[in-house]
C-alpha cells in the first residue's frame, strides 16, 4: 500500500541557525519569518538541536531581574530540568539555547510515521533529513494535516485497487465502497471473517481516511482455525483463485 512520504509535504526552504548564531538573531529570525521554531545545524548541515519560542521565553523568564531581590536557593535547581533552565537563562547563542538531541524524521518516511513521532514527542515541527543525515526540509503539524484534504474519490479508488483487488483478490465491485468526508463505509459479503478484518484494517491505514464503518458480513468464521490448517487453507484458496 502506498503512503505519502514526508518529502512530498515538507518545506524545503528552511530557516536555520548555527551554533554560534547570537540570541537576538535567533529571535529576529523567528519574528521575521513568523515561525515558532527552527533547527540548529553544524558546518556539515547536520542537525544538532532545535530552538522553539519556549526556549526563548525560558531564557527571559529565568534571567534575574536586577531590581528584584536575589532568589533563595531551591532544591528544584538541582534537578536536570533545573540545570537546563539555569543554563538557558545565561544563553547568548543558539548552541547554548537549543534543545538537544533534536527529534527528526527522514524524507522517505511516511506521513503516518511522522505524525506518530510528532505526537509521541509533543513537538510541532520536525527537521527532515536525507539519507546522509543532512537537513533537507522541515515539516509541521499543518503540513501533515494536508493528507486529510485528499479527495474522497482518490480514497475510494485506493481502497478498491489496493485493498480489494491487490490484497484480497476480490472483484472491484464485490464490496461496496462509499467515502464521505474521509469516512469509508464497506458493505457486502466476503467468504471469511479474516477477509473482513483485513479489509477494515488496511483501509484504516490509507492516507486521508478519517474512520472506517464496516457493514461486512461473512460466511465462515476462520478465527479459530489452527495455524497449520490456516496455512493449508490459504494455499488452496490461492490456487483456486488463479484458475
Amino acid at each position: 500500500m502506498r503512503h505519502n512520504k514526508v518529502g512530498s509535504v515538507m518545506t524545503t526552504e528552511v530557516v536555520r541557525a548555527e551554533y554560534g548564531t547570537p540570541f537576538k538573531e535567533v529571535a529576529r529570525l523567528l519574528g521575521e519569518h513568523r515561525i515558532s521554531g527552527l533547527p540548529v545545524v553544524d558546518d556539515d548541515e547536520k542537525v544538532i538541536g532545535v530552538i522553539s519560542e519556549t526556549d526563548l521565553l525560558m531564557r527571559q523568564a529565568e534571567s534575574p531581574d536586577p531590581a528584584e531581590p536575589r532568589k533563595r536557593f531551591r532544591l528544584a535547581d538541582l534537578t536536570h530540568e533545573g540545570r537546563i533552565r539555569a543554563a538557558k537563562s545565561r544563553a547568548r547563542t543558539a548552541g547554548q539555547l537549543m534543545t538537544e538531541p533534536a527529534v527528526t524524521v527522514h524524507a522517505d518516511e511516511t506521513i503516518v510515521e511522522a505524525a506518530r513521532t510528532m505526537a509521541q514527542n509533543r513537538v510541532e515541527r520536525l527537521p527532515v533529513l536525507d539519507e546522509e543525515q543532512r537537513l533537507v526540509g522541515i515539516v509541521t503539524r499543518r503540513d501533515l494535516l494536508q493528507v486529510f484534504l485528499r479527495p474522497d474519490a482518490d480514497i475510494h479508488d485506493e481502497v478498491v485497487d489496493e485493498v480489494l483487488v491487490r490484497a484480497l483478490w476480490l472483484a472491484p465491485r464485490s464490496i461496496d465502497v462509499s467515502v464521505v468526508e474521509g469516512v469509508v463505509t464497506l458493505s457486502g459479503h466476503v467468504e471469511r471473517k479474516s477477509e473482513a478484518e483485513i479489509a477494515v484494517s488496511m483501509t484504516r491505514q490509507i492516507d486521508g481516511v478519517v474512520a472506517v464503518v464496516s457493514k461486512l458480513t461473512h460466511r465462515l468464521d476462520d478465527s479459530q482455525i489452527q495455524p497449520e490448517e490456516q496455512a493449508l487453507h490459504g494455499v488452496a484458496d490461492d490456487w483456486l483463485r488463479r484458475l
